[in-house]
């Protein structure tokens, strides 16, 4: 996909302090963070952590209490005119009118803007083109969200916001998804990316922030928030003979241990595993189905967390 977007000094995105409460309550609770121009920045967090009522402030769809939202220079609230020609959004929800057929919509939102993308090889890409004659309300959950990633893509923007991206797409259409993602990237634009799903978030962003009960719990590269987990090397293993837990229990950089259904799971390091290979050979114990992995964004999540699910 090409795009036509020069360079910027300084950050595209910059959320500083922002607070917004509902009803008395504080739902974002002073988020600050920067996004650099080319970048894709993730947003993860449990369910009600903030996430989307933070990326609507940024979109001009909700004003802030407090604090401070700028892109590219532009206050989202005040200029919101100016804004909707270089930000792009897929919302967590959205409606269309329900005749208009896929074909039909991609029209109509590409005669919004002065320079539209071409949205026949945007349709391709996203397994639209069968569905070009069919209305809206006769397509499957997946279809629309693909339909809506197109929309949002239309005016070939400087900034997209993707707010759950994936959700509803099946793991073809996930990874495909994913591909052009990079390619939008690749050609120059911005994308906030706020998600659930972890193995999205690791692939696709180079920064993350991690939102939990209204606050930025961490901002790192997922390398970064990886490293940061107590256990950085996951082994799991079938003993074929029990193994004393006190001897396990005093491993060394040993984060946890589980033993659940005969199978023993650790997280440490390689000194960990070392060791823990060292034991099992000085009691005549085979390790059957043994396993040794890094630690996953999903182990830091839990840890940052504190194991409540996105």
């Amino acid at each position: 996909m090409q795009t036509r977007h020069g360079s910027a000094t300084g950050p595209l995105i910059e959320v500083s302090g922002v607070r917004k409460s509902y009803a008395g309550r504080a739902v974002v609770d002073g988020v600050s963070f920067a996004v650099d121009e080319g970048e894709i920045f993730g947003i993860l967090g449990p369910n009600g952590a903030g996430k989307t009522t933070t990326v609507e402030c940024v979109e001009g769809l909700r004003r802030p209490d407090e604090g401070r939202v700028r892109v590219a220079g532009l206050d989202p609230a005040r200029d919101r005119a100016q804004l909707t020609r270089i930000l792009g959004a897929q919302l967590q929800e959205s409606e269309i009118q329900p005749k208009l057929t896929v074909r039909e919509a991609l029209e109509l939102y590409s005669a919004f803007y002065p320079r539209p993308l071409d949205w026949r090889p945007l349709a391709e890409r996203l397994r639209l083109t069968e569905t070009l004659g069919t209305r809206f309300a006769k397509l499957s959950g997946g279809q629309k969200q693909r339909l809506f990633i197109a929309l949002a893509l239309l005016g070939d923007p400087r900034v997209v916001v993707l707010d759950e991206l994936t959700t509803g797409l099946d793991p073809r259409a996930r990874r495909d998804t994913w591909e052009l993602i990079e390619d939008v990237r690749a050609g120059g634009v911005t994308v906030l990316l706020v998600t659930h799903f972890m193995e999205e978030a690791q692939r696709l962003c180079d920064r993350v922030a991690v939102i939990d009960r209204g606050r930025v719990a961490a901002l790192d590269t997922p390398a970064g928030l990886i490293s940061r987990t107590a256990g950085s090397t996951v082994v799991s293993f079938t003993p074929s003979a029990p193994v004393d837990e006190h001897a396990l229990a005093v491993l060394p950089a040993l984060a946890s241990v589980e033993q659940r259904d005969g199978r023993v799971t650790l997280h440490g390091t390689d000194e960990t595993v070392d060791a823990l290979l060292t034991l099992l050979a000085r009691h005549h114990i085979t390790a059957h189905q043994l396993r040794v992995s890094d630690s996953t964004l999903d182990d830091a999540f839990l840890d940052l967390t504190g194991a409540r699910q996105p």
